[in-house]
């Protein structure tokens, strides 16, 4: 590619700026639905994840990293295809900074996506539920879905902050990069590796998490999984909400913080 082709970073940075005025300027029902198929979009990234691993039978850092492959098919979906993903749209604190958003606007945009992502992700889980796909080849599906599950819920409030903080400084970096991508192909290998570190690492990602635990959710009380079941105890309305709560709040540090607030400032403050 010739230099000249190439977008810098300021290019960047002023590209996710402009992208976060647009956003707040989307009506509502098309901004919900956007949201809806992102949830869709991560879910079915962490379906190929689960089947992915749940088929291995080697265990350890290669399995991971596979997952991790696997599950960067969301990111890639909510990237080429177009769809409004919560913790992507931590990057408008950009726009809020330099002042051409309000924060009522901001707050308004990451709530409405915010529900839309969980719709999106909760209405995919019940989907593969009823599909009965989980439950083939000795439940090995549904039961690599509940010990992904268990983890989750079995992460203290602190632990799950910041890990929260880590995975949305990798997602917002791939959306970054990708936003400098001229062709499909450059966007896509911007998203893959630091999408696949974060799972493969086991940081928390609170829309992945609204399929992961609400389908486990769905699929715990099966008298299929009952003689290998892993331990769930902790696996229910109380432990989902214990998770996605310092997830989000994570994830918001992360993207809005380290990623949208630093490259803010480096790159957009002097034009503010």
């Amino acid at each position: 590619m010739e230099l000249s082709d190439r977008t810098g970073p300021s290019e960047i940075a002023s590209k996710i700026e402009n992208a976060g005025v647009a956003k707040t300027k989307i009506d509502v029902p098309t901004t919900f639905l956007l949201a809806v198929l992102a949830g869709a979009f991560i879910s079915l990234g962490g379906i190929y994840f689960t089947f992915a691993t749940a088929q291995q039978t080697i265990s350890g850092p290669f399995t991971q990293v596979l997952g991790g492959l696997t599950f960067s098919l969301g990111l890639i979906l909510v990237v080429v295809a177009g769809a409004e993903l919560f913790t992507g749209n931590n990057l408008m604190v950009t726009a809020l900074i330099s002042k051409k958003i309000g924060l009522s606007s901001l707050l308004r945009n990451w709530a409405i996506v915010y529900v839309g992502n969980l719709v999106g992700a909760m209405l995919t889980s019940l989907v593969l539920y009823m599909s009965n796909v989980w439950s083939s080849n000795g439940y090995q599906y549904g039961l690599r879905a509940l010990s992904v599950a268990s983890i989750k819920v079995n992460h203290g409030f602190v632990e799950a902050f910041f890990l929260g903080i880590l995975c949305n400084s990798l997602v917002c970096m791939a959306i970054w990069m990708a936003s400098g991508g001229r062709r499909i192909s450059e966007k896509v290998l911007a998203v893959i590796f630091p999408i696949s570190a974060f799972v493969a690492i086991g940081f928390e990602h609170s829309v992945a998490n609204m399929y992961f635990l609400s389908f486990a959710l769905m699929i715990k009380g099966d008298s299929g999984l009952a003689s290998a079941m892993p331990d769930i105890s902790n696996l229910g309305l109380d432990g989902v909400i214990g998770n996605l709560v310092p997830v989000t709040l994570g994830n918001i540090v992360g993207g809005a913080v380290f990623v949208g607030a630093v490259y803010w400032f480096v790159y957009l403050r002097k034009k503010a």
